[in-house]
């Protein structure tokens, strides 16, 4: 018998054989983990102190310039709570690093019960942040009426943010807009 007789015969069965091998068992789909993430925006609710500037003073920075947004609490994507906002002070230092993070209620009474795992993750996050160092100048005008700065003060500060955490869906989110104050 020739090779060619003996693979024409074979042939079929390695066809089926191969056939069989590229079947599959149709398995429903795998239901896709919850994501989770984060949003925030500053809260002024008029009832934090600021600083009063005297005449010729004058205040910059304190704007944040390295943030990092909480991570949705991976032990509570699987229950896939109701929305939760959590309002938080920072207390930043004269050099602009975030040193405190503190519950701060919400607008109009006291705040909503909140897991402790979503201020945790608020306070994991808030406490990388960056601020640039609040300064304030002091400006003089001499004999002649010429304006000259007379010297430059970092000062600490507080700022309150809210951050909303929402599963939707699914997939969890943690976000803020900017607040009308």
């Amino acid at each position: 018998m020739t090779v060619a007789k003996r693979m024409g015969a074979g042939l079929p069965g390695l066809l089926l054989l191969g056939m069989a091998g590229c079947a599959t068992v149709a398995r429903p789909p795998a239901k896709a983990p919850n994501e989770g993430s984060t949003s925030y925006h500053m809260v002024d609710d008029g009832q934090m102190a600021h600083y009063t500037l005297a005449l010729g003073d004058v205040a910059t920075g304190g704007g944040t310039i390295q943030r990092v947004l909480p991570d949705y609490p991976p032990a509570l994507l699987a229950a896939c709570p109701p929305a939760v906002d959590v309002q938080a002070q920072v207390i930043v230092d004269a050099a602009g690093k975030a040193n405190d993070v503190r519950r701060y209620p919400a607008a109009g009474g006291p705040a909503a019960p909140v897991p402790p795992q979503f201020f945790d993750a608020v306070r994991t996050a808030v406490m990388q942040w960056r601020f640039a160092p609040l300064q304030i100048s002091h400006w003089a005008a001499d004999a002649d009426g010429n304006t000259h700065k007379v010297d430059d003060e970092s000062k600490p500060f507080s700022l309150v943010y809210a951050f909303r955490f929402e599963c939707r869906a699914g997939k969890a989110t943690v976000s803020s807009a900017p607040a009308k104050g």
